[in-house]
């Protein structure tokens, strides 16, 4: 008959030895430094966060009237904190390359936001708003680069800024929203 000792004994050099087991191994490919591509077909991955500079954060800061400016990135969606006279404003643009301005619609429609169409820089677009929060506004519109043949749009995407102020701040979140807008559909004329 084992004692303890010896079960414990047995037991920790089960779990060595499967422990060194799983930790052996080989992994393919070429190593390759930081910031440099590797080829494989992950070139399509490399100016993914470019997409947060199409407006740069001056005009942002411009546009908005914000002084200091902090960004920060979420998958397709990049936010900027903003501080100026008018006090704290969160600003964010959105590019989804499978969107439709219709799925747009349908999806605030369904929160209860007022969509309303509009036109910015010669482009169907909507402007969306909170009825619960004055101090913000969205603007969605077709993609710059997508879907553009003859002057007519085609569901081929969808970019949108989202301008919210502070309560209290009485400059119109919708204007700043179109104007950042106007500069991003701006980049592709």
């Amino acid at each position: 008959m084992t004692g303890p000792r010896s079960r414990r004994a047995v037991v920790t050099a089960v779990a060595g030895v499967l422990l060194l087991g799983g930790c052996g191994g080989t992994i393919g490919g070429r190593p390759v430094a930081v910031g440099q591509s590797g080829g494989g077909g992950n070139e399509e991955f490399q100016l993914l966060l470019e997409e947060c500079d199409t407006v740069s954060d001056q005009q942002i800061g411009d546009v908005v009237g914000g002084t200091a400016i902090e960004q920060g990135f979420i998958g397709a969606i990049c936010r900027w904190d903003l501080t100026g006279p008018g006090g704290a404003v969160k600003v964010t643009f959105d590019w989804f390359e499978t969107g439709s301005l219709a799925a747009e619609r349908e999806a605030n429609e369904r929160m209860g936001w007022t969509v309303s169409d509009v036109e910015v820089s010669s482009r169907k677009a909507l402007e969306i708003r909170q009825p619960d929060d004055p101090g913000s506004c969205g603007v969605a519109a077709q993609s710059p680069d997508r879907g553009q043949a003859g002057g007519r749009s085609s569901d081929g995407g969808v970019i949108g800024w989202w301008v919210q102020y502070r309560p209290g701040n009485s400059t119109d979140p919708c204007q700043a929203a179109t104007k950042l807008m106007q500069l991003s559909l701006n980049l592709s004329a």
